[in-house]
Parts: C-alpha cells; structure tokens; sequence
C-alpha cells in the first residue's frame, strides 16, 4: 500500500519586515502579523476614541495591549491545524457561540428548519450556565429530568446483502448472452 505526504507546511514562506521607519527590527517582524497588528489598533483605539476619548496614564494600557495580544497570540500556527491561525478558530469559536450554523440537509437540496438547528442552550452548554437565571437546582433538574425534543425522523433501518457476480452474470445482463447470441455472434467473415 502507498502513503503519501503532504509537504505544503513545510514550504511555507513567509515574508519578513526587518525595518521599519529606520527602526532595525532584528531577525524581522512576519509581514502579516504586522498588518493584522496595524489594523487592529486603527480598529480598536479608533472605537475607543469615540466612545472614551482621549488615553490617560490609567487608560492607556487598556488602548494599547488588547490589540497586542491578539496580534501576538493570533497569528501563531493553530495546534489543530497548522495551516491556521489561532485567530481564525477564535472567530469560528465566537461565530458558532453566537450565531450557530445552519444544518445541511441532503447536500443543501432542502433548507433546514428551525428546530433543526442546534440551539443555543446546547452550544454553550456549561458554559451559558452563568446567564441562565433559574437556580442552580431548576437548572440541573432540567438537565436530568427534562423532555426530549425530538428533531429528525425514525431512524432508517438498512438490510442490505452484498452479492458477488461473475463475468458469465455480467455478460447476461449486458445481453452478450453464452457467446452464440449478442452482437459478436452474428458476425461473419
């Protein structure tokens, strides 16, 4: 049996800013982290212009180390899966959190409904605990004791028996028959 390798990982090339405005940055500053890094403190310190206004001593770490962090920790290679960035499943993580997805059902041949959505209390699971407002006891007994909502149909029970066909089967069914009937078999020199 052969197994392949897949090498794309390992060719990754990426560019690097060893300057910037005169500044000598060294061994280099990856390109995209940069961009990504400008790109949220226009986002982030330009919100907070607007909302707060100008930084002080006390605000200014606030402004300034959010964005950082993110540029710094999202641009590092995912630990599921090296071709992504952290960033990219934080943003599926919140996306699906928030907003869910919506079920493909016989290859997008009919739109779900609503009930087959996953809801939200099952996304969030523990996690949505906090904001739920009953007690903690209402909370865990409607874990246990609560119905159960059924959102497909039963489930399709399949009997199926493999069958092996010779040649001889095959070309009876193709109508090439013993070899005296058919279309070769009428042929004349």
């Amino acid at each position: 049996m052969r197994t392949g390798t897949t090498y794309t990982r390992h060719f990754d090339l990426e560019t690097r800013q060893h300057e910037l405005l005169g500044m000598d940055l060294g061994e280099g500053v990856s390109r995209r982290t940069l961009v990504l890094g400008l790109v949220l403190y226009l986002v982030w310190t330009g919100g907070l212009l607007l909302v707060i206004g100008l930084p002080t001593q006390v605000t200014f770490t606030f402004y300034f180390l959010p964005p950082l962090l993110t540029a710094i920790f999202g641009t590092q290679r995912s630990g599921r899966n090296d071709r992504r960035w952290n960033i990219t499943y934080w943003a599926l993580t919140i996306r699906y959190l928030t907003v869910g997805h919506r079920p493909v059902i016989c290859g997008g041949r009919r739109a779900a409904t609503r009930s087959e959505w996953i809801p939200i209390g099952v996304r969030w699971g523990r996690k949505g605990d906090v904001f739920r407002r009953e007690s903690a006891r209402l909370r865990h007994e409607d874990e246990y004791t609560g119905p159960l909502e059924i959102t497909a149909g039963p489930p399709v029970v399949l009997a199926a028996r493999p069958r092996l066909y010779g040649p001889d089967a095959v070309g009876r069914a193709r109508g090439l028959g013993n070899g005296k009937s058919g279309k070769r078999a009428g042929k004349t020199g």
